[in-house]
């Protein structure tokens, strides 16, 4: 008999996995807990679903790698659109950019150092005053529909066999270093040979039922959406120095701003923080763009990260110290582009006991007790 599995969050790294598992034949065996089918409040929904080369470590540039190239395959039915990422940098930042860029050329990754003066011959409409330098991604960076992209994921693993079921996970009974059921707010019970604890923002809650620990928590994120009648008619996606981005989509803009660190706490009210479009996103985006100045707000959306208290990457695989939890958490905002990778590296690891495609184990679970940081810069 196929492993029984029990995947907690059926988001998109949940349903990515569930999908890869489905091809290995292991579907029927297969049960995806999700509390939120409409998934109107889930983080897969409310992302702005981008993809980047441009991290600060090796195993995350190894993973859009893998997941540029898997969306590419499937571009037309999730709208991949690759015209970059600009990220800029005033004196204090050059030093960063300079030696990021060279892990990411090292990584494989076609990156672009560009001076003020190629800024602005390359984007007349970019104000360079204060800028030291620009990293322009050349290819494989761009943004797509992270909610057809979900979906996708979906189909496939009910087409494969798997069951989705609409409930919530309250508890989980152990024996030893391994989980032998979870038990759902309905009443039912499951057993289980692996669970999998995909539930996003709320895998630290997860890992508790099974009275284990994880540095995940929700941190709230604003996504704002504006209309300019003379914006630029093509540009990437930019991170300013003030830590403000922009990018388009369609006719309209969005844009945000991570809060700063001292006024981010965890599980805040998912309710939009409009004061930091006044006080901080839209002063940025009228400095950096002359024509931003003429804005008009038109709507806006929270959703929250799975924040990754320790080093703000990706766990992923067994957690040390129960053989059965398989992690796939704490991406801290780039989980959506990871999907396709992470989904495969899970489904691999429950099939054959081991990475196949590409190794994730720099971001084993066991660095967290060995207090090893692998920390990613690059987390907008």
């Amino acid at each position: 008999m196929a492993a029984r599995i029990v995947i907690i969050g059926g988001g998109v790294i949940g349903s990515a996995v569930a999908s890869f598992l489905g091809e290995r034949g292991f579907g029927p065996a297969v049960t995806v807990i999700e509390r939120d089918p409409t998934y109107k409040s889930a983080s897969s929904a409310l992302s702005a679903s981008s993809i980047r080369a441009q991290f600060s470590t090796g195993i995350n540039i190894a993973i859009w790698r893998e997941s540029i190239a898997f969306l590419r395959n499937i571009a037309g039915e999730i709208g991949l659109v690759e015209p970059g990422y600009l990220y800029l940098a005033s004196e204090a930042g050059r030093e960063t950019l300079t030696r990021l860029h060279a892990v990411q050329r090292r990584c494989g990754a076609e990156v672009a150092l560009l001076s003020p003066a190629e800024l602005a011959r390359r984007f007349p409409w970019l104000d360079t005053a204060g800028l030291a330098l620009g990293s322009l991604g050349l290819a494989g960076e761009g943004w797509f529909d992270g909610y057809g992209l979900l979906q996708w994921f979906r189909r496939r693993a009910r087409a494969a066999g798997v069951r989705y079921v609409a409930d919530e996970a309250i508890g989980m009974s152990r024996r030893g270093r391994r989980i032998v059921c979870a038990r759902l707010a309905g009443g039912d019970e499951i057993e289980c040979d692996f669970v999998v604890n995909a539930a996003g923002p709320w895998a630290g809650e997860v890992a508790a039922l099974a009275e284990a620990d994880l540095p995940v928590r929700p941190r709230r994120r604003t996504v704002f959406v504006i209309d300019c009648r003379k914006r630029p008619p093509e540009f990437p996606l930019v991170i300013d120095p003030s830590g403000v981005w922009f990018r388009p989509e369609g006719a309209q803009t969005i844009c945000g701003v991570s809060p700063d660190a001292t006024n981010d706490p965890d599980h805040a009210p998912l309710e939009v923080e409009y004061p930091l479009f006044d006080e901080i996103v839209w002063p940025a985006l009228a400095k950096r763009v002359p024509a931003f100045a003429a804005i008009r707000l038109t709507s806006a959306w929270a959703g929250y990260y799975d924040f990754n208290t320790f080093d703000q990457n990706g766990i992923v695989g067994p957690h040390a110290e129960l053989d059965n939890l398989i992690l796939a958490n704490g991406f801290s905002g780039h989980g959506m582009q990871q999907a396709p990778t992470i989904g495969r590296g899970v489904a691999e690891w429950i099939a054959c006991g081991r990475y196949v495609t590409l190794d994730l184990g720099a971001l084993g679970h066991d660095r967290i007790g060995a207090d090893r940081p692998l920390r990613e810069a690059n987390v907008i």
